[in-house]
């Protein structure tokens, strides 16, 4: 029966592991760590995909689409593009994250009485709506703070209609693509930027970067003192000449912007290669460069050759870049329609088999104590019910081992005689009476010269322990003297006490 229990305990306990497992090895099962970067407009969109390798990244695939006809189902159509494309080259994610075209949100500039992250983010609609002067119950807001003070944090805050945020989720969301982060284009842009481009070492100062695209221009300033932050957008026109809109908006810029160090150089990329880097530096008297966003992406030229605008690819690069980062972000979703993907089921999944398992391993622990309980009951009836008829070998002392009862009776008889007839036994053993003699006859001979006193004697059949004193330690030596004639002196206390000196001692007849 017991060997059964055993069997069965044992095979509980391996398919509970088993379970264990299967559970907790399906939910942690996790696609490869590849991000999907989309930036997306009314009617177009650019996609990146980048994997993670060792700490670097790698471009998988770059990509746009366009819609030719607007209606109302826009980005239902582009989200089904984006789909295609991704799977025509086989471009497997784990996670997205959109940049928002700079048509469908507006940026602004707005004070806050506190500088803690926590406390500005629970004030910021009130800030806002009382900066703006209109309702903004129907508006999702995402913000960075700018600068930081004892009077509070000057911030830059952006706003966003909340159905056109919910066109766009919902789009995706449609065709399994969930992002966790919705970011203004000019906020990628700045950390495409700030990742990907780096200052030459002998610059002094900070570097102006001005970006055009075929419909949207950018500035941002990089320095060593701060990361890119974001500055101005602007549209741009079909017809309008590049060169003096950018010197225009430049003067511009850098009369409003607050940075740590003084501009000293201007870092421009036009997508259509119409400005003259040079003469335009000698115009706004700032050392002027241009800069390849392939080459600091660290991708051939001809990688780009799906995508419509190198600027927009750098947005949508910035956007995946969110993923790495896992940083607090500029991102509408905090706000509204708060991102309930894969990596919260998976959270709550876990969760949920946590305790399912802790509720399996409780009942398992409950099944052994029961059949523990029920084996110990059983002894126990089993035991109340033979003990009285096993009571004789089950009780008692045991018999010592190869020992004779007979013998030892015999040995026992032997010496109480010897002891009554003051004899001699067997064993060669002599009377108390004998040693006593003994013991009396060395006093006599050594109580005089030793001073000695006897405080007490005790005689058994095998040793004798006398307790005294003598007048100095020498005498106490001569008086062991004498008692070695006859017997074997085992000293056990030596203490002198003037003007005494104690001893005791054991003394053992001698063979």
């Amino acid at each position: 029966m017991r060997d059964a229990h055993c069997v069965s305990h044992e095979n509980v306990a391996r398919h509970t592991n088993d379970i264990c497992k299967i559970v907790f090895g399906s939910l942690l099962k996790v696609k490869s760590q590849n991000y999907l970067g989309i930036y997306l407009s009314k009617d177009k969109a650019t996609v990146v995909g980048l994997a993670s390798n060792g700490g670097s990244r790698n471009v998988l695939a770059c990509f746009s689409v366009t819609i030719e006809e607007q209606s109302e189902q826009n980005q239902q159509a582009l989200a089904a593009l984006i789909t295609q494309g991704c799977a025509e080259r086989e471009l497997e994610f784990s996670d997205v994250a959109v940049a928002l075209d700079c048509a469908l949100f507006m940026q602004h500039n707005v004070h806050s009485d506190f500088s803690d992250p926590k406390r500005v983010a629970a004030t910021i609609r009130f800030d806002t709506e009382e900066a703006l002067a209109t309702d903004i119950s129907d508006v999702a807001i995402a913000f960075k703070i700018a600068a930081s003070d004892k009077d509070g944090s000057q911030l830059t805050v952006f706003t966003a209609q909340q159905k056109i945020l919910s066109d766009i989720i919902l789009s995706l969301q449609s065709h399994d693509i969930d992002p966790v982060t919705i970011e203004p284009d000019v906020n990628c842009l700045s950390t495409f930027i700030s990742r990907n481009v780096s200052l030459p070492e002998s610059q002094q100062g900070a570097t102006l970067f001005g970006l055009l695209s075929r419909r949207r221009g950018y500035f941002a300033i990089l320095s060593r003192a701060q990361e890119a932050s974001a500055v101005r957008t602007f549209l741009v026109g079909p017809t309008q000449d590049r060169a003096q809109l950018l010197t225009r908006e430049t003067l511009v810029t850098t009369t409003l912007a607050q940075a740590g160090e003084p501009i000293s150089s201007l870092s421009i990329v036009d997508s259509c290669d119409s400005i003259d880097s040079q003469q335009l530096g000698k115009k706004l008297g700032l050392e002027a460069g241009t800069v390849d966003l392939a080459e600091a992406a660290g991708i051939e030229p001809q990688s780009l050759t799906d995508c419509d605008d190198p600027v927009d690819f750098a947005i949508a690069y910035g956007a995946a870049l969110a993923n790495f980062e896992k940083a607090q972000s500029i991102n509408f979703r905090n706000d509204f329609m708060p991102y309930q993907g894969k990596k919260l089921r998976l959270q709550n999944a876990l969760k949920f088999a946590s305790i399912s398992v802790t509720l399996l391993l409780l009942a398992v622990g409950l099944y052994f104590h029961m059949q523990l309980l029920k084996s110990n009951k059983y002894v126990g009836r089993l035991r109340n019910k033979f003990s009285k008829d096993y009571s004789a070998v089950m009780l008692g002392q045991t018999l010592p081992e190869k020992t004779s009862p007979t013998r030892k009776l015999g040995s026992e008889l032997r010496r109480v005689r010897d002891v009554k007839s003051g004899l001699i036994g067997a064993r060669g053993q002599k009377s108390i009476s004998s040693k006593l003699a003994l013991i009396l006859e060395a006093f006599v001979k050594c109580a005089a010269p030793t001073d000695l006193n006897v405080d007490s004697l005790t005689i058994t059949d095998k040793t004798m322990s006398i307790d005294g004193d003598t007048s100095r330690r020498s005498n106490t030596l001569k008086f062991y003297n004498v008692m070695r004639s006859n017997f074997e002196v085992l000293p056990k206390r030596v203490e002198e006490k003037p003007p005494r000196d104690n001893f005791s001692i054991t003394l053992e007849l001698k063979k």
